[in-house]
């Protein structure tokens, strides 16, 4: 029997139908995504972003925030329920001349202070700062270094000490550091939040990660985790294991501030070296680490 001459030539012919095919697919497929692809949108120049911070402040409206988002380069202004809508009026006509380099929100209720993430706390003789407020059940704490709140019973909202938050109720340090402290004045309020960032969870520290810190002392700074799982022994003799280590600076009083990603906490500022007119290295005590060990979370 003779073989089909005409199975043969398919077999030859089928390879560059088949590149064909192929060849159409690519191009097909390069050119739904050049029709689809949409130009990255641009941040505002810093300079913009500065002078309309500068015009913002000018106004001195009371009820107003106002700070760059992170996410945007934008600077987000917001406006809480006691500003009427003459002032709203003035911030946006202060801010449009300086080409979307700003963004104007509404807050329900209104500004006060406020013991949240990064916000001063006092004792007898020193200062720290909160880290985060945690919860377990109904009742409110927050979290902050264990090496503030050892030996330290009662907590203050200022250095006159005249409205106490409330008692010291657990401390780790050395070895760990991190302190918890029950809300035990109903008349102090206890937000979910680091500044005006809205806190939604924890996440876990990696190197290369971009992170933020709020102190009383230098306010918030950014920078970049470098190490993970750090000892360290400080200059009084003591040691602490397993830290975060990040490029960011930190002054005394900033201790027991948060580290955190966007809306999520990483650590607890433990200490460091340098300061924030030169520079320095500070390290974090991770945040999950003391919520396991108190049945805490954040909310």
């Amino acid at each position: 029997m003779r073989a089909r001459r005409t199975d043969v030539r398919a077999g030859i012919r089928h390879p560059r139908l088949i590149a064909t095919l192929l060849s159409l697919l690519v191009v097909g497929a390069l050119t739904v995504s050049d029709a689809g692809a949409t130009a990255a949108p641009t941040a505002p120049s810093t300079a913009s972003v500065s002078a309309a911070a500068s015009a913002v402040e000018s106004l001195a409206i009371a009820g107003t925030s106002w700070a760059v988002d992170e996410r945007t380069g934008k600077l987000r202004i917001l406006a809480d329920a006691t500003v009427t809508d003459a002032d709203l009026a003035d911030l946006r006509r202060a801010t449009e001349r300086f080409g979307g380099a700003a963004t104007l929100e509404r807050l329900d209720g209104r500004l006060r202070t406020l013991v949240s993430g990064g916000d001063g706390i006092y004792t007898g003789g020193w200062r720290c700062s909160a880290g985060v407020n945690v919860r377990s059940g109904s009742t409110y704490y927050f979290v902050t270094a264990g090496h503030c709140t050892e030996g330290a019973p009662t907590w203050y909202t200022s250095s006159a000490m005249t409205t106490s938050i409330g008692p010291t109720t657990a401390t780790s340090f050395p070895g760990d550091d991190f302190g918890v402290v029950r809300y035990a004045n109903p008349a102090v309020p206890r937000p979910g939040t680091i500044g005006t960032v809205d806190v939604t969870g924890t996440t876990t520290a990696y190197v290369g990660q971009s992170v933020c810190r709020r102190g009383a002392t230098t306010g918030v700074r950014c920078g970049r985790v470098t190490a993970l799982n750090v000892t360290v022994a400080y200059a009084s003799g003591t040691i602490v294991y397993g830290l975060i280590q990040s490029n960011i600076c930190a002054e005394p009083g900033d201790s027991g501030g948060p580290l955190y990603a966007g809306d999520k906490v990483v650590g607890i500022l433990s200490g460091g070296s340098g300061n924030c007119a030169s520079g320095g290295t500070t390290f974090y005590q991770p945040i999950q680490e003391a919520l396991n060990a108190f049945g805490l979370s954040v909310y």
